[in-house]
């Protein structure tokens, strides 16, 4: 069949969404890959589809596919653009959006036709939650990596984070250590790699490998980690803007038992239809 589509970036994170409200269409692993493909496909990091609500107090649920097929819990800049798309095809009026991902409940709100603020929920630290293999709760951690012990923070946005603090985001070995971080056999589920340089106390740069995908123009879920590792150290304060290879995202976060909240753009590339 012919399956319609929008592509669509957040700050160069890049996504094919698909309305699975309007037309019918069991999406498998096979057909993300396609789809996800930059060479065979429509090319993607992620597959955002678009489901009827299953519970009464939400408007809409929202699934999430990584390029290698494997459906995962969030997306921060996936969520933002979902906002934008239903908004686009009419499919709600409404500016407040409340909806159903596998790690919860979320509510994106529309700034205005482009900027999209989106609660992204209380980040959980509980090693058992993440999930991340550790005796107990710690602010910080050391990984053993390729020789190495790096100290880095472990929490999760809905999906698991590991934020590494360095220098520079310039010269971190993304390419190297991302994908070791990833596969950790400490993270049983595979983690999301952030690499943060902190500028001052209200700015950092940041490089996420993430997972399933590898390293993207950016991330953010990866962003909200960031941030929240930097305040809970004390090196951050409550509101601080994150540059990305692909853009900038604003995240505010006041502390343990709050949501944080991110804000950033939305952008629409093209439309079509791709043979499935």
């Amino acid at each position: 069949m012919l399956l319609k589509f929008t592509k669509m970036h957040g700050a160069g994170n890049d996504f094919v969404v698909i309305d699975l409200i309007s037309q019918r269409y069991n999406l498998r692993p096979r057909d993300v890959k396609l789809i996800a493909d930059r060479h065979f496909g429509v090319g993607c990091d992620q597959v955002l589809v678009v489901e009827a609500p299953r519970k009464p107090e939400v408007d809409f649920s929202y699934r999430i596919f990584n390029a290698d097929g494997n459906e995962v819990e969030q997306c921060g800049n996936g969520a933002r653009c979902f906002a934008r798309f239903v908004r686009d095809k009419k499919l709600t009026g409404k500016r407040v959006i409340t909806v159903e991902t596998a790690a919860g409940i979320i509510e994106l709100r529309m700034r205005n036709r482009h900027d999209v603020e989106v609660d992204m929920g209380v980040p959980e630290f509980e090693p058992a939650a993440i999930p991340y293999r550790a005796d107990a709760r710690a602010q910080s951690y050391f990984l053993p990596v390729d020789g190495a012990s790096l100290e880095i923070g472990a929490l999760s946005m809905g999906n698991p984070h590991a934020v590494l603090r360095v220098d520079s985001v310039a010269d971190a070995p993304v390419a190297r250590l991302g994908p070791l971080i990833e596969a950790h056999p400490d993270f049983p589920r595979r983690t999301n790699a952030g690499f943060m340089e902190i500028v001052s106390e209200q700015l950092i740069r940041l490089r996420v490998f993430e997972r399933g995908v590898g390293e993207t123009l950016a991330c953010g879920t990866g962003a909200c980690a960031a941030v929240v590792y930097g305040i809970s150290r004390g090196w951050l304060r409550d509101l601080v803007t994150v540059e990305l290879p692909g853009g900038k995202l604003s995240v505010s976060w006041a502390g343990a038992g709050q949501s944080v909240i991110m804000t950033g753009p939305t952008e629409v590339v093209f439309e079509g239809s791709i043979k499935i």
